[in-house]
């Protein structure tokens, strides 16, 4: 990424600006703007997460607030209530409460002498949460949104659950964020009270997979803050982008599909990382995307923030399985509108495992049995990949040996897809809860085999997620699976393959028994958002700039990061373990004269085929260190499950100069309700 120093307005900054809520509470912001906005007013923009301005983040936002500032904006990045050095508990993600004190740093920032009244929210994953929540809110200053790997079902499509199946990530995100809400701010802001501040966070935290977990349907609480409720209470203009290696990737096309805004969609090869960071390439210059966005609808300018296709998305080129990319070969195509008037679903019926083409009669109505062995899923990847540490799905042929598995012929063309397939399934189970993981892959005349999309089915939830029903064992029953959506295109002398299992751990959690799954040839089908051959792209060659953003914030690595990803598997006692090492090592922050280490671990186990041993473990490491103050957290989250109950413990340790001043144990267990 090419970093600019030179930037059309001279900027400021200024590092804790406090920012009063109505109950007291104040948050903290740090503020970057025009030195000539005093005399000419300019918009805000607001950046607003919980993941620590001062240090965690503060890299990554050297590199965008500046460079936006420098365009004739002023940026706030706040931290949220209860975490870096605002005030306050952080107990849950997007409550009332803090969606309400965005609304007030908007008017806050909307009154400061150096605004001009209008605002705008941008930001990723919970940043881009909060932007689109608050803006179903039309907070009356708020005039455009800019929004990054997102979405706007919070029970749907989340790291939480996935048709209607609980999810790894679940567990992974709720470790995260217990570590994150316990940190304490830094003395060095907030003087004296910091230590009054820290440990009234960790008193008053619990870990967060107890309340996730109390709610494994459809219910008020996830309803709450999504957005697809009610999209005509969006009200303002808005960019939304994603990645097709990203757990997000679904989101976009549905509110280019549903909302009736101004609105453009993009969605790049990345994982979970803005698209001037994409991982993998090619990295676009999203910030120039951004900062004409901004341009055109809060300053009103004309410019060409609206022309071009709604949507803007890279066509994926079929590449061999690995667990990272660099890059990923494909071209960058436009669609009108979504949905797309070149779309054309296609179904093809699924017969003697075979995937039979549009118009073709089945030539049997046989039934297929699958029950999958629990190995099924151990290379398939996070829900979410971060490209760090290498965490995409690996080659499906050891997947696929559990599974039913249906293949096109031989293509004689390119076929393409854009968009999100699925699966109709005329199938009947064995218990009364069960679970299908269907997946798509490409594979190459070797025989080697990329998953290129997936979805999750409780077949509880075959009916409505609000209500769940247990199945009844021999019932022929009609599902649909919805995959995730994406574009690729299978070449000429490949296959296109459909995998079908019942267990696909540790990406998701498994039934309380094994299931056999019967399905029926012939009234079963896929359906693929075929993009005709021909279809024009409606974008030149090469339709973004280079990356760029300001000049990075300087620090030091002191001791060097360390990243696994390993799976392990014990032939005596059958016992087998993914194991997950994210470490960043010790680094230094030049600006502040502080050192901070984070580590975390997860660990997902299981033996033979007990679906009662599988077992979930995120533990974390966060330090803290200047001259006299040296502060560790320490958390651990294990969940495990009976047949009837998920169990939860949890630790939560406090060290300030390696004394422990904090420690606390929870020991619960949750009802598993269909699941």
């Amino acid at each position: 990424m090419r970093s600019v120093s030179h930037l059309p307005f001279e900027i400021m900054e200024e590092e804790h600006v406090t920012v009063p809520m109505s109950d007291g509470v104040s948050l903290s912001a740090r503020i970057w703007r025009p030195v000539s906005a005093e005399a000419e007013p300019v918009p805000a923009v607001l950046e607003y997460i919980p993941y620590r301005k001062r240090d965690l983040t503060s890299v990554r936002d050297s590199l965008h607030h500046p460079y936006i500032a420098g365009h004739g904006y002023a940026c706030a990045r706040v931290d949220l209530r209860g975490t870096g050095d605002s005030e306050g508990v952080l107990a849950d993600e997007y409550l009332e409460r803090e969606q309400a004190d965005a609304e007030e740093v908007l008017a806050w920032l909307a009154e400061q002498p150096w605004c001009d009244g209008r605002t705008g929210m941008m930001g990723i994953s919970w940043g881009a949460f909060a932007a689109l929540q608050v803006a179903a809110r039309q907070p009356p200053s708020l005039r455009a949104i800019v929004i990054s790997s997102f979405t706007d079902d919070r029970y749907a499509d989340d790291m939480h659950y996935m048709g209607g199946a609980m999810l790894s990530d679940n567990l992974a995100e709720a470790g995260t964020m217990f570590a994150y809400a316990t940190c304490p701010p830094d003395p060095a802001v907030v003087g004296e009270k910091w230590r009054e501040m820290w440990h009234e966070r960790m008193e008053y935290t619990r870990p967060w997979v107890l309340e996730w977990l109390r709610h494994q349907r459809r219910d008020t609480y996830w309803e709450h803050a999504s957005v697809c409720e009610d999209y005509s209470r969006v009200r303002c203009p808005v960019l939304a982008s994603s990645g097709w290696a990203d757990g997000y990737s679904n989101a976009v096309t549905r509110l280019l599909g549903n909302l009736d805004v101004p609105r453009r969609g993009l969605i790049g090869p990345w994982s979970h990382k803005f698209p001037h960071l994409g991982e993998p390439g090619p990295a676009i210059g999203y910030l120039q995307e951004v900062v004409a966005w901004w341009d055109h609808w809060l300053k009103g300018i004309d410019n060409d923030a609206m022309d071009g296709p709604m949507l803007r998305t890279w066509m994926q080129e079929s590449v061999p399985p690995s667990t990272s990319y660099e890059e990923r070969p494909g071209r960058w195509v436009g669609e009108p509108s979504w949905p797309s008037p070149h779309i054309e679903p296609t179904e093809h019926p699924l017969s003697r495992h075979r995937i039979g083409w549009p118009g073709e009669v089945p030539d049997s109505t046989d039934t297929l049995t699958v029950r999958s062995p629990l190995s099924v899923g151990q290379f398939a990847g996070k829900w979410a990949s971060y490209n760090a540490p290498p965490d995409l799905p690996y080659d499906q042929r050891e997947e696929d040996g559990g599974s039913l598995v249906f293949e096109t012929d031989e293509l004689t063309e390119q076929v393409e897809i854009l968009g999100s397939p699925t699966v109709q399934l005329d199938l009947s189970i064995d218990e009364p809860v069960a679970m299908v993981a269907a997946r798509i892959s490409d594979v190459a005349p070797d025989g080697r085999a990329t998953r290129i999309t997936y979805g999750l089915l409780n077949l509880t939830h075959y009916d409505t997620s609000q209500e769940p029903r247990p199945l009844e064992p021999g019932k022929r029953y009609a599902a649909t699976v919805h995959l995730n959506s994406v574009a690729q295109a299978f070449p000429p002398g490949h296959r296109i393959r459909l995998s079908l299992s019942t267990s696909y751990w540790p990406l998701a959690w498994p039934p309380p028994e094994p299931a056999m799954l019967s399905m029926r040839e012939g009234t079963s089908s896929l359906t693929l958002p075929v993009r005709p051959a021909g279809t024009p792209d409606h974008l030149p060659h090469e339709p973004f700039g280079d990356p760029e953003g300001a000049v990075p914030l300087a620090t030091t690595q002191l001791t060097g990061p360390e990243q696994s990803w390993e799976v392990r598997r014990d032939l005596i006692d059958y016992h087998a373990a993914l194991e997950i090492v994210k470490d960043r090592g010790l680094v230094h922050f030049e600006d502040i004269d502080l050192d901070v280490g984070l580590r975390a671990f997860e660990r997902y186990a299981a033996v033979a085929d007990d679906l009662s041993s599988v077992s979930g473990e995120a533990a974390w490491t966060m330090r803290f260190c200047r001259k006299g103050w040296e502060i560790r957290v320490e958390t651990r989250t294990v969940l495990r499950c009976t047949k009837s109950d998920f169990l939860v413990d949890a630790t939560l340790d406090g060290y300030e100069n390696d004394r422990r001043v904090f420690s606390r144990t929870w020991n619960e267990s949750v009802p598993r309700d269909l699941l």
